[in-house]
């Protein structure tokens, strides 16, 4: 994907040379034309996985494999209020059904960049990304144990769903499953919290999963801006226990009217200025490393609303860490 390409996302008005005219289409260093990746430096990776099986399998409505770019043409023409070096480390697109094997390359992709940069952001794909991004970390020598034995790293995952379901088949509804399932095999705890749980949409038996695995959660009619304070408590909760954050936002956890692009769009939702404040706090913390936005439909997004959020999420995390580091 050269700066040139005609199909590049990257694109966008340019008003001028100096640094207080920053958009990120202007900043983001691509892949050479034959795939060569910019020289690694710290700062930013994006990360792309253009997957929709895992929403397939698991009985959604399919269209995230169009996500990392059109995440890529919502963030291109915006401001940069910094000048951390920002690289885009292409796309791993899962061939036909083959699922996990898209998810052992994305881990692969990951784990480069975790070491290689502060920051590391996956476009997905459906939420079977979180999965790969937690192989990634697990192999990265950075969180993954080899080079911090004693890193403690923790998910919160910004959701209307658990995601902890048990099936015969990996799918975008089981990759925190398999998280703790990896995490207790490797003598780890499973550190996890989910803010925006929509009661209707999560079974008993995933309610009462969630209880055998200590999961900290709260429900979409806790999310208000009115009960902020205790939102940041349960986020602070987290962050007390963690050295690192690995920060999963599935984009049904917003209204409807917010973001009508998404496998599952929701009935009552977490109002977009609670989750901004979440993902601003997190970043602010200093511990996050590494974060998944999923679940982007572009073909249902509506005048691009759900990228456009999803966009600005992202600015503001890259600010934000930019800032703590």
């Amino acid at each position: 994907m050269s700066p040139d390409a005609p199909d590049s996302p990257w694109h966008g008005r340019t008003d001028g040379a100096g640094p207080e005219h920053r958009r990120w289409h202007e900043v983001v260093r691509r892949p050479a034309p034959d795939g060569t990746m910019p020289a690694a430096e710290r700062g930013v990776a994006l990360v792309g996985f253009a997957s929709d099986e895992g929403v397939r399998r698991n009985q959604g409505r399919t269209g995230a494999a169009a996500g990392p770019d059109a995440l890529r043409r919502a963030l291109a023409p915006l401001a940069l209020h910094t000048d951390v070096p920002i690289v885009d480390a292409g796309t791993v697109t899962v061939d036909g059904t083959d699922l996990e094997g898209g998810q052992d390359r994305l881990a692969d992709r990951v784990a480069v960049a975790l070491d290689a940069h502060d920051l590391v952001v996956v476009l997905g794909g459906g939420h079977e990304t979180a999965w790969g991004s937690y192989l990634g970390r697990a192999r990265s020598t950075r969180l993954g144990g080899t080079g911090q034995p004693d890193s403690r790293v923790g998910v919160l995952n910004l959701d209307a769903h658990f995601d902890l379901r048990t099936a015969d088949a990996p799918s975008s509804g089981t990759p925190f499953r398999q998280m703790a399932d990896a995490d207790r095999a490797a003598g780890r705890a499973f550190r996890y919290t989910v803010l925006g749980i929509s009661e209707p949409s999560n079974t008993r038996a995933l309610f009462d999963t969630a209880a055998d695995l200590g999961v900290q959660y709260l429900t979409d009619e806790q999310c208000t801006t009115a009960n902020l304070p205790a939102v940041l408590a349960t986020v602070d909760a987290l962050l007390a226990d963690v050295d690192v954050v690995h920060l999963s936002i599935d984009l049904d956890v917003l209204p409807a009217a917010v973001a009508p692009g998404v496998s599952a769009p929701a009935g009552y939702g977490v109002a977009l200025e609670v989750i901004h404040t979440v993902c601003r706090h997190v970043a602010a913390s200093g511990r996050l490393a590494l974060v998944d936005v999923v679940e982007l439909l572009p073909a249902l997004d509506i005048d691009q609303r759900t990228a456009r959020t999803a966009a600005r999420l992202i600015t503001t995390l890259v600010h934000e860490a930019a800032a703590a580091s």
